[in-house]
Parts: structure tokens; C-alpha cells; sequence
């Protein structure tokens, strides 16, 4: 074998070298992701990029329903955060998720936040404001939540009319801090995290709705993904446990 030859084998491997480490490197993991978790889902996807090199999580925050239907419309998703059990199921049943994968993430809790121009301290105090925003409960779980305790507490009737609609549950806590509406149904982690004009003015009791609640699961894509099921057990350890305590989030 001639040395020109030689060289030329020695560059060729080289270059499927170089190529197989290129394309080992392009790994991607696309999250769908409850608004509620952008700060922790942030926190966490730039911990774990910094330790795998070369993954690149593309993240897409908004509520859990609209979400669930962009997934079951085709748009790409390697895992799924919602702020409900209602729409991972709506996925499951339609297998778009890897069942095997499926758990809770977090829990929260609901409550009332405003800046305090008009009082209100419990339930019964919604029916003297004008207006309350919550997220829409076709799509927003913290809606849904809040339309659960609305009824259950036997407003729901006298504040049908004065409820603002938001696509999501930060869009609720915006409208809050702005004074725009008299009060929120937000969650307590939007509420410490965003408020500044704006305040917790009184905890929703537990028993007026079902427990906040934060499943999350691999999609049927996302399990194939290698790069995927990494996060997944990443959002899954102890040091995501630290993070979303940091940040207000129950654990149990």
C-alpha cells in the first residue's frame, strides 16, 4: 500500500470521526411545559446543557391544554409538564405518551392575589369585586381549579359575569399586578415569584378543589430520544427536588 494511500484512509476515517462525534453532539430535547414551571424548567434545562455539551433544549411554556393539542396536532415534543392529570390523560388516551414514563413532577396550591384596593379575605368575598381574572378553564388548568372551587363554594353563579379570561396563568398574575383586575386566581409560586404590586390576599381552601397537581411524561417521540429520557431522570433527581423546593413548589 502506497503512502499516498495510507494518507488518504488515515483522513478518511478521521472525517467519519469527526462526523459521528458532530452528530452525537447535535442532540435536541424539545419540552411542552405548564407556564407555571418556566422559572424551574429554565433553572433546570441550563443545569443539565451544561453538563451534557452540545443538547439543546428547546422549551415552549403555555397552558397545559393548548399545549396537549399542539402534541396531538403533530408539533414536535420530547417531554410533557402539565399543571393537571386531566390533559396527560387526554394524551395517553390518544398514545401519544410513553405510559411507562408517566409521574408527578411537583404539587402547588391555589389562591387569591391582588393589590389589596378591594378587600377580600375569603370565598365569600369575591361576589363584592368587579372584576377577576382567571385562566381560561378550556385550557388552563389553574382554572379549571378555580371554577372547581367557585362552585363549590357556591359563587360560581353571581361571579360568572365578572370573570376576565387569560390564556394562561401568568397572564392571570400579570393582570393582578397591574391592578387591571381586582383580584387573581393564580398559583402560590406565581404569586411569590411575580408579585410586586400585587399580594396573596387569601388561600383557597384545599377542600374546594382538587389538588394542584404536575404530572410529567415522556412523549411517544421523546422516548426514542436518548437525550430525552436523560432529562426526564435529571427532573426526576435530587437536585431537581432542591430546585423546585427553592421556588415554592410541594414535593408531597
Amino acid at each position: 500500500m502506497t503512502i499516498r494511500r495510507k494518507t488518504m484512509q488515515l483522513a478518511l476515517a478521521m472525517l467519519i470521526t469527526l462526523l459521528g462525534a458532530s452528530v452525537a453532539l447535535a442532540g435536541e430535547i424539545k419540552l411542552s411545559v405548564a407556564a407555571s414551571l418556566r422559572e424551574v424548567v429554565v433553572e433546570l434545562a441550563d443545569s443539565f446543557a451544561r453538563q451534557h455539551p452540545g443538547v439543546t433544549i428547546l422549551r415552549n411554556f403555555g397552558g397545559s391544554g393548548a399545549l396537549a393539542k399542539q402534541i396531538e396536532n403533530g408539533a414536535p415534543a420530547d417531554i410533557f409538564i402539565s399543571a393537571n392529570e386531566e390533559w396527560m390523560e387526554y394524551l395517553k388516551k390518544r398514545h401519544l405518551l410513553d405510559d411507562q414514563s408517566i409521574g408527578t413532577f411537583a404539587y402547588n396550591t391555589l389562591v387569591f392575589a391582588g393589590t389589596g384596593a378591594r378587600k377580600a379575605s375569603g370565598m365569600e368575598d369575591l361576589v363584592k369585586l368587579e372584576r377577576i381574572a382567571i385562566g381560561s378553564p378550556k385550557s388552563v388548568p389553574a382554572g379549571q381549579y378555580a371554577m372547581e372551587a367557585m362552585r363549590r363554594a357556591g359563587v360560581a353563579a353571581q361571579l360568572q359575569s365578572k370573570l376576565v379570561m387569560a390564556r394562561d396563568v401568568r397572564e392571570a398574575m400579570l393582570y393582578a399586578e397591574r391592578g387591571e383586575v381586582d383580584g387573581a386566581f393564580v398559583y402560590r409560586t406565581d404569586a411569590q415569584l411575580l408579585g410586586k404590586q400585587a399580594r396573596i390576599l387569601f388561600s383557597v381552601p384545599q377542600t374546594l378543589y382538587e389538588r394542584v397537581t404536575y404530572p410529567l411524561a415522556l412523549t411517544a417521540a421523546g422516548a426514542r430520544n436518548a437525550d430525552a429520557r436523560a432529562f426526564l431522570e435529571y427532573l426526576r433527581s435530587a437536585g431537581a427536588k432542591g430546585v423546585l423546593a427553592k421556588y415554592g413548589f410541594a414535593l408531597k
